[in-house]
């Protein structure tokens, strides 16, 4: 996989490409240079920290789109043991965009979903860009129920630019299957866990994001719409998404504060996309923590709870 980098990452890349032909010219040349990497090592290390820790939505916003980011899949290979995928929902087709299967997870035979993109060319036109069609999320509700007879709690894994908004998925009845999804997962007795991985756009996120705890990781963001849709909106030029971004408070931090998340998932330096398999394992462990508290909840509990928790958010006038 070739080195994509962001253009606020460029100056690490270029001094941590510097200390490798460093190290290269010491090793072919057997010249003693070993203070020098060293010292550049550490500049490396407090750029790479200062660099990090004063990120802008923006620039978070890059992160969650990192062509590199760890997707759906990557996590399951990495956190879920003997995980068998449902395809299809029984209604038109299986939808590739979304993944839902059963599986292990620790010592916990758990249900997961989620929207799933592609790297190449092939995989993005096969996987339509994690944007999901009806059946993807009729799909995801199929495992979702079937957790819930099983008692089997639910892990969603939401990243996606939003629903698919063709023709094909409008006549199929999109909004009716997203809608549908909200409402079922409301009641289902069961604990459900939502992260947000990468993307949360509007109702494609949605679909599979009602639970009882909603998680996102540090680079992610979850807004009603995408800055470069809010921009064309409000401005009539998708090119003001930076300030878009700014002004819509779609980070962590803003949701955290707003009340509309629960906690943040922290990742490591530089980015999930950065080191996989330390990005999973923490993501697993908080996934484990938070089971840990939601199965004390007797069914009843656990379902007034949620609705409590949704009902909370915003307010209105009669």
């Amino acid at each position: 996989m070739s080195e994509f980098v962001l253009d606020f990452e460029k100056p690490l890349f270029e001094l941590e490409s510097r200390i490798r032909e460093m190290k290269e010219y010491s090793e072919n040349e057997n010249v003693e240079i070993a203070d020098e990497i060293t010292r550049l090592q550490q500049k490396a290390k407090k750029l790479r920290a200062e660099i990090y820790s004063k990120l802008t939505r923006w620039q978070r916003l890059q992160l969650a789109r990192h062509p590199q980011r760890p997707y759906t899949r990557d996590y399951i290979e990495r956190m879920i043991d003997g995980f068998f995928e449902m395809h299809g929902d029984r209604a038109f087709g299986d939808d590739p965009a979304m993944i839902a299967g059963f599986g292990r997870l620790g010592d916990k035979k758990v249900a997961i979903v989620g929207h799933q993109k592609g790297r190449t060319t092939k995989q993005k036109l096969h996987r339509n860009f994690g944007m999901p069609h009806p059946e993807g999320y009729r799909k995801a509700l199929r495992a979702m129920r079937l957790a819930a007879k099983f008692k089997r709690p639910i892990i969603c894994l939401v990243d996606t630019p939003g629903a698919f908004p063709g023709i094909g998925a409008e006549e199929r009845g999109q909004a009716e299957a997203i809608a549908r999804n909200l409402f079922e997962m409301s009641r289902l007795p069961v604990p459900i866990i939502i992260i947000i991985i990468g993307e949360g756009a509007s109702g494609g996120a949605l679909g599979i994001g009602v639970g009882d705890r909603v998680l996102m990781m540090e680079n992610t963001w979850y807004s009603v719409i995408s800055p470069e849709g809010c921009a064309a909106i409000l401005w009539r030029d998708s090119t003001k998404a930076e300030e878009a971004a700014e002004a819509m408070k779609l980070t962590v931090d803003d949701l955290l504060e707003l009340g509309v998340v629960d906690s943040c998932i922290k990742e490591p330096t530089g980015g999930a996309h950065q080191k996989y398999d330390a990005a999973a394992q923490i993501l697993k462990e908080t996934i484990l923590a938070e089971l840990v508290e939601l199965e004390k909840l007797p069914p009843e509990d656990l379902i007034e709870a949620r609705v409590e928790k949704y009902a909370k958010m915003g307010f209105f006038n009669e």
